[in-house]
């Protein structure tokens, strides 16, 4: 079992090379491990992330087949499926970090704050119920000067939606609490940039 501080680690390593333009062997050549994966695996982290298309967890960790157990929703939300999905991996698989990604320019994030400043009466019921699990992430930043500032409105939402996710996963379920308090899970909260390609670490780490 790999450890949550090498975990993170190897995952920060790998956005090095990614953000680098470089590639590891391990990855390059990860296609021969396909055979040796068809009798179980071992990922060593978590990814919960954003369904953007232009967030590919394995691809901005530079990680191969097998090495990432990777949740994608817009707005990298919490739901029941989702918590679900994590104590999945956390308890068959031992992985031991859980990392919640987050991403600038989030598409989620605006659809949220247009809907709170020009609320839409015809919106799909289904997006909404993406939105309303972002709305409280969203909602304080309404009495700051933030509220005028759409950009960075959308960064600081975007920021304080990854916290409230990795909170959830951390409180929401008690095999996940009993996991972190007892055996070592680890949930950190991260920023992708669209811009530079850098993942940047910022809730949730060791000391």
């Amino acid at each position: 079992m790999i450890g949550a501080v090498e975990a993170l680690q190897r995952l920060k390593e790998g956005n090095q090379r990614f953000v680098k333009g470089l590639r590891s062997i391990e990855s390059m050549t990860t296609h021969t491990r396909r055979d040796e994966l068809t009798g179980g695996q071992t990922p060593f982290a978590i990814i919960l992330g954003c369904s953007d298309s232009r967030v590919p967890a394995e691809i901005v960790f530079d990680q191969g087949l097998g090495d990432l157990f990777v949740i994608r929703v817009a707005g990298n939300i919490v739901a029941p499926s989702q918590i679900g999905s994590v104590e999945f991996a956390a308890s068959q698989f031992e992985t031991r970090l859980v990392v919640v990604l987050g991403h600038s320019q989030c598409g989620a994030i605006r659809a949220t704050v247009d809907e709170l400043k020009r609320p839409n009466a015809e919106q799909s019921q289904n997006i909404k119920s993406i939105v309303d699990r972002i709305r409280p992430s969203v909602e304080p930043f309404k009495v700051t000067e933030l509220w005028h500032d759409d950009d960075e409105l959308i960064e600081q939402s975007m920021r304080a939606n990854v916290r409230a996710s990795a909170n959830q996963l951390r409180h929401g379920s008690s095999l996940l609490e009993k996991l972190s308090d007892n055996d070592g899970l680890l949930i950190v909260g991260a920023e992708y940039s669209l811009e530079t390609g850098e993942v940047i670490f910022f809730e949730g780490l060791p000391e």
